[in-house]
This record gives C-alpha cells, sequence and structure tokens, in this order.
C-alpha cells in the first residue's frame, strides 16, 4: 500500500504541484494586448447586437421577452443600456485579449476556438443558468445565448488576428 506523509516541512514549503503559479497574470501581460484591436473587437460584438436584435430575431425576441414596443416608458434609460451593454463587451474582449495573449497564440482559428470556448462556457452557460432560475423562455436562452456565443468568436478572431 502506497500511502503519503506529509510532514511540517511539506506543509510550509509545499511540494512545486501544489504551489500556486505566480506568473500567470503579471502587469506586462496588459502592455502586451492589443487595444485598438480589442476596441474593434468589441465594437464588431456590439454592432453585431444591433443586427441580431433588430433585424435577424426581433420578433422572436420580443415575443419571448414580452416586451411592448408601443410603450414609450419601455424606451425610458436606452441610452444607459447601451453604455452599460458596450462597456460589459468591452470587459469581455479584454477578457478575450488576455487569454488570446496569455497563450501566445494568434490566426484566426484559434480566435475563433478562443470564443467559442469563452463564448459556450461562460456567457451562455451563465445566460442559461440565470433564465432556469428567472423561468425565462428557452427561445430568449437560445436567442441571448447565440448572440453571446458568435459575438465572443467575433471579437476573438479580430483580436487574434490583429496581433
Amino acid at each position: 500500500m502506497i500511502g503519503i506523509e506529509l510532514s511540517d516541512q511539506c506543509i510550509i514549503n509545499p511540494p512545486n504541484f501544489f504551489r500556486a503559479k505566480t506568473n500567470i497574470m503579471k502587469a506586462e501581460l496588459f502592455s502586451q494586448v492589443n487595444w485598438l484591436a480589442v476596441l474593434v473587437g468589441a465594437l464588431a460584438y456590439f454592432f453585431l447586437g444591433a443586427i441580431w436584435y433588430s433585424a435577424l430575431f426581433r420578433n422572436a425576441w420580443i415575443k419571448a421577452t414580452g416586451v411592448n414596443m408601443n410603450n414609450p416608458d419601455g424606451r425610458k434609460g436606452f441610452a444607459s443600456i447601451m453604455i452599460g451593454s458596450f462597456i460589459t463587451i468591452v470587459i469581455t474582449s479584454i477578457g478575450l485579449a488576455l487569454i488570446i495573449t496569455r497563450l501566445h497564440t494568434n490566426g484566426w482559428m484559434t480566435g475563433c476556438k478562443i470564443g467559442l470556448i469563452a463564448g459556450v462556457c461562460f456567457s451562455a452557460a451563465t445566460i442559461c443558468n440565470s433564465y432556469l432560475y428567472e423561468k425565462r423562455p428557452i427561445a430568449l436562452s437560445a436567442i441571448n445565448s447565440l448572440y453571446n456565443i458568435v459575438g465572443c468568436v467575433l471579437a476573438g478572431i479580430i483580436i487574434a488576428v490583429w496581433k
């Protein structure tokens, strides 16, 4: 029988495989990011939303949300919603850029893969989880999740290609 014995020395000075890597996010990583690519990727993601929610899925989104487009009160605060939306998309694009930069990779396929992973595993999974508890329609979950997946892929490609 193989056993592992931990001494006091091991707890004070753990083996290498237990040590946290401290070089994962150094400040220099931020200096390696192409900030113009992040901005352009975020703008592409944001303007995808204009196409997504006005031309492609407008009626399905309105039906799934139950929004009354004729209600003037529904338009109040629209500018702050758009600004807030753009800020969160910029944050997502920064995250994509940090991952792409940290992995020292480039090319459209890398951007596509990293965007797909981020879109599915973080954005869509979080949206779907929240919508389960909020008992929102599956159609709304699909529309919003797919938008974020495609947006992450689009931003990821732009950021990875433009290094």
